[in-house]
Parts: C-alpha cells; sequence; structure tokens
C-alpha cells in the first residue's frame, strides 16, 4: 500500500521537476530570438550596454527608419526573396517527385549506380560545385538574375529530396500500381493520379524545408546577385552592417531581421502538424 502511495505521489512531483527543466531548456534555446526581438525596440545607443530583455526605452523607430533605409521599400526583398522560394518550391516537388518515382517504381539501365551516384552528391559541399555552375550561367548570361537559383530546382539536384521520397515510396503498396494498370493506366498517370496524392505528407517536408533553406540563403544570393533591385532579404540585411567604416544600422538591423523571422514563424505555426506527420510519415516508410 505505501509503495502505490509513494508512486501516486512521485508522478507528478517527476512530471512538474520534468517540465520545470523543459522550460528552463526552452527559456536559454529562446533567449538569443528573445534578445533579438527586445534589442530590436530598443534606442541604438543603448543596445550592447544593455544585455537585459526589457526593452527599456520602447521605440518604432528602429523599424520605421530601416524599412526605407536601403533606398527602396524592405518588402521589395521579401517579396523578392518569397518569389524565389515559390519557385524553389515548385522545382522541387516537380523534379525531385518524378526523379524519386523513377528510382523507387521504374526499372531501367544502371538504375542502382544512379542511384548510388545521386546519394553520393550528398557528402560534396555546394562549395565544390559552386564554381563550375557559376561559369555555366556566366556563359549564358544569366548571372545577376534568379536563374541560376532557380533552374537546378527543376532538374532535381537536392538529393536529400529525392532520397527522402523514394523512401517513402517504397512504401506504398504495389498492388495500387497493379491495379491502375489494369484500369489501362500508364506509367505517368500512376504517378500524377495514385503515387502523387499519396505522397502527400512526404511532399509537405519537401516543400517546407525548400521553403526554409531557399529564404535562409545567403551565400548563392550572394554569389549570383548584384543588383540591389534583385536583392533577396538576407542580402538585404548585410546592407545595414558596415564593416570599413564601422558605422553600422545595428537597431535597423535587428528590426528588419525581426520581420523576415516573421514568414518563418507563421510557416511553423500554421504547417507545424503536417511537419511533424511528414517527418513521423517518412521515417515510417523507410
Amino acid at each position: 500500500m505505501s509503495t502505490i502511495t509513494d508512486i501516486n505521489i512521485s508522478t507528478p512531483a517527476r512530471r512538474v521537476v520534468r517540465i520545470i527543466l523543459l522550460a528552463g531548456i526552452a527559456l536559454l534555446m529562446s533567449y538569443p530570438l528573445l534578445w533579438l526581438l527586445s534589442s530590436s525596440f530598443k534606442p541604438e545607443s543603448i543596445i550592447f550596454s544593455d544585455a537585459g530583455l526589457d526593452p527599456g526605452h520602447f521605440t518604432f523607430q528602429n523599424y520605421v527608419e530601416g524599412w526605407n533605409k536601403l533606398g527602396m521599400p524592405f518588402g521589395v526583398f521579401m517579396l523578392n526573396s518569397a518569389f524565389i522560394c515559390l519557385l524553389a518550391i515548385i522545382g522541387n516537388l516537380f523534379s525531385c517527385s518524378l526523379a524519386a518515382y523513377a528510382f523507387a517504381r521504374l526499372h531501367f539501365p544502371f538504375s542502382r549506380a544512379a542511384f548510388t551516384v545521386m546519394l553520393l552528391t550528398l557528402m560534396l559541399p555546394m562549395h565544390v560545385t559552386i564554381l563550375p555552375q557559376y561559369i555555366a550561367f556566366q556563359s549564358i548570361g544569366a548571372v545577376n538574375t534568379i536563374l541560376p537559383l532557380i533552374l537546378p530546382k527543376f532538374f532535381a539536384v537536392d538529393a536529400f529530396f529525392v532520397f527522402l521520397l523514394v523512401q517513402f515510396i517504397r512504401g506504398i503498396p504495389r498492388d495500387l500500381d497493379q491495379a491502375a494498370e489494369m484500369d489501362g493506366c500508364n506509367k505517368y498517370q500512376i504517378f500524377w493520379y495514385i503515387i502523387f496524392p499519396v505522397c502527400r505528407p512526404a511532399l509537405v517536408l519537401v516543400a517546407i524545408f525548400s521553403f526554409l533553406w531557399t529564404w535562409n540563403d545567403f551565400f548563392s544570393q550572394l554569389i549570383y546577385l548584384s543588383s540591389a533591385e534583385n536583392y533577396t532579404a538576407p542580402l538585404a540585411l548585410n546592407l545595414f552592417i558596415d564593416a570599413t567604416s564601422g558605422e553600422s544600422a545595428w537597431g535597423m538591423l535587428f528590426a528588419m531581421s525581426v520581420i523576415t523571422l516573421l514568414p518563418l514563424f507563421v510557416l511553423f505555426m500554421l504547417f507545424q502538424r503536417q511537419l511533424a506527420e511528414g517527418i513521423a510519415t517518412t521515417g515510417l516508410k523507410g
């Protein structure tokens, strides 16, 4: 009897301790983000002298001035990023799903070797391929356009997405394919009407990660874009930092950084259930 009582008493206490511990870790991990948010409402003169989270002298001046600081509204750079992200999502969903369907369902010469080579590209850092890609796009006059950032997405260059979709498709019963073939469907119709709809959880995951990686991409956009009107949000944020004169607009930088993070926060809030479902489903299907 005493054992049961001890369990009933200790279990709630253990739960409270666990919640407090997790809350402390969450607060520690989110402190940089909270500091960024707090600093965006502080006058620039006290941002680094006061490391607390209390804004103190609360002001919207950083947001008002930072929005038009770069000669054009910061919304222009946000729209540039959104447009590139949209095309990247479309390209990855189209090309990676087709490539994955071919590897998972179709039989063609050297399919295993091709799949192995595709997986090996995961080990290559992007810095290895960026130079030949730049030379290729420069030869066709595509530098300083969004074409180098978008065109590769339509050729299934993101091997991680292909691998993820291959693992998911392999878990789909082949009976569905056979039933569709008996109804007169060809390979393309099986993909479009059977495989593609069933892959919805994995495709949502591909779309979310495509948006996150493209929105946060700085290096590729810095390499290919040179005109301010073509700049994306990450490149625009870099303009607030002046390493030569030392007169960086930190307050405006923090304010525009908060605005840049808002789409990511909204995306997570809207699709957190689909994100968790996609990760769990693709893991189980593998």
